[in-house]
């Protein structure tokens, strides 16, 4: 009986073991992040993927399917992701889900793995600068090694990442002869080893990676981060600086404070706000700034002028650092600075506007004539009165009016001295003298 007993708690332990063997397989089922690198590549997007790979790497996640349909983008950026999916020791792949140009090419490249659906393509990656013409010989030797070594990094030719930057490169069997940039299609790029499999979609996907029935986890940009991609898009800072200045500018010619100054400072809030998103400035730029605009507010009640080049400085300094390329901010802030000037000169030539904010800065009131004010005493009681040169007038000189000395100037030209001159016009303290025949009154 005890024995029978033993046997049957023997048997419960041993079906517990087994119940719990597919339990504990459910809830250790691997996390597969699915994060879209989509539209154009610029720093904005680096701040994305930078919070998509720490949640990868926190919550141990097996893999990372970057999600890829790109024109291409900004080299700079594409070199920071890259250095991150480079980091990570998390199995990286690039699902290509249409298009891989320029940049994406060079992201894809960067991974462990490249898969691509069946009207994909990659390539097309010549580095172009910001007028939409090749880059300067330096920026595409660069690439061109920057390309070359993505290539190697995860063991293929590359040959043909170079033929995709370099149009010199000759491969007339993929429409690459010289003078054409390469970009393979999805059958092409499996047949030069760019890519392990053509898929029919991500549920293919996961099938051909050995990922099927992983908990697959979405990422999405938040609200705030589409925001700061647009706003740190190099293309856009410069005019988002441009209505910054010309809001200011207008606001000098208005008075009090209105819709021009709102605009300007949300146009600067809006700067700020993006950058902070994405993770370039931080809140001692944004106070750098606010110390710089309180020292030019304070420059309308304190003369000297130094407190408002002071501030001027701290915020021309506080938008350079806070941008995330020193070069391309400055660019930027002298574009804005230019179209402020423009906006000042067309303001005060064609609408004859004036600054009303200088009403506080210059002495506006005048001490005139009619007013009764005279800046010394007017001898209206000379008028008509006679005297005799005692120097030359060329045409000023000096006449004797009984025994007083007086500075003159005659009416036209050179008088003799020894002239009898009668005074004929008093202004102020310039007296007008013509010659005359009339006698020096005694």
């Amino acid at each position: 009986m005890r024995r029978r007993r033993f046997l049957s708690y023997l048997l419960v332990i041993w079906m517990t073991f087994l119940l719990a063997f597919p339990l504990t397989s459910a809830f250790a089922s691997s996390k597969v992040y699915h994060i879209p690198i989509h539209n154009e590549v610029e720093r904005g997007l680096h701040a994305f993927l930078e919070r998509a790979f720490k949640e990868a790497e926190e919550n141990g996640a097996t893999a990372i399917i970057l999600d890829i349909h790109t024109p291409g983008g900004f080299v700079n950026a594409a070199g920071d992701i890259a250095m991150l999916m480079d980091a990570t020791d998390i199995r990286t792949i690039a699902y290509i889900n249409k298009n891989a140009h320029s940049a994406g090419a060079f992201l894809a490249l960067h991974a462990d793995e490249i898969y691509m659906v069946p009207n994909g393509t990659i390539g097309a990656a010549a580095v172009i600068d910001s007028a939409g013409n090749m880059a300067d010989l330096k920026a595409h030797s660069a690439w061109l090694a920057q390309m070359e070594a993505a290539a190697e990094s995860s063991n293929r030719n590359p040959k043909y990442a170079r033929a995709m930057a370099d149009a010199s490169f000759d491969l007339p069997q993929f429409r690459a002869e010289k003078g054409k940039l390469l970009t393979l299609s999805a059958s092409e790029a499996k047949e030069v080893g760019y890519s392990e499999e053509t898929v029919s979609n991500f549920q293919d996907l996961l099938e051909k990676t050995q990922l099927k029935g992983s908990d697959v986890v979405q990422i999405e940009p938040t609200f705030s981060e589409k925001i700061a991609r647009f706003i740190t898009n190099p293309i856009i800072i410069p005019i988002l600086l441009s209505i910054a200045s010309l809001g200011l500018v207008m606001e000098l010619f208005s008075p009090g404070f209105g819709v021009p100054g709102v605009m300007g400072l949300s146009a600067l809030g809006l700067f700020f706000f993006g950058h902070m998103v994405a993770g370039f400035a931080g809140y001692e730029t944004l106070l750098l700034f606010i110390v710089g605009l309180a020292l030019v507010i304070a420059e309308f009640f304190v003369p000297g002028g130094i407190v408002g080049v002071l501030g001027g400085v701290l915020i021309l300094l506080s938008l350079i650092l806070a941008g995330a390329n020193m070069m391309q901010m400055i660019l930027a802030i002298f574009i804005a600075l230019v179209v402020a000037i423009i906006g000042m000169v067309i303001l005060m030539k064609f609408f004859g506007k004036k600054m009303h904010v200088l009403n506080k800065l210059v002495l506006l009131d005048a001490t005139t004539t009619e007013e009764g004010y005279v800046s010394n005493v007017n001898r209206t009681e000379l008028l008509g009165k006679v005297g005799k040169t005692i120097t030359p007038l060329r045409p000023a000189g000096t006449m004797l009016f009984g025994s007083e000395r007086i500075d003159v100037v005659s009416e036209g030209g050179y008088v003799d001295a020894g002239e009898h001159v009668e005074i004929i016009k008093v202004e102020g303290s310039r007296i007008v003298v013509r010659p005359t025949e009339k006698e020096m009154e005694e």
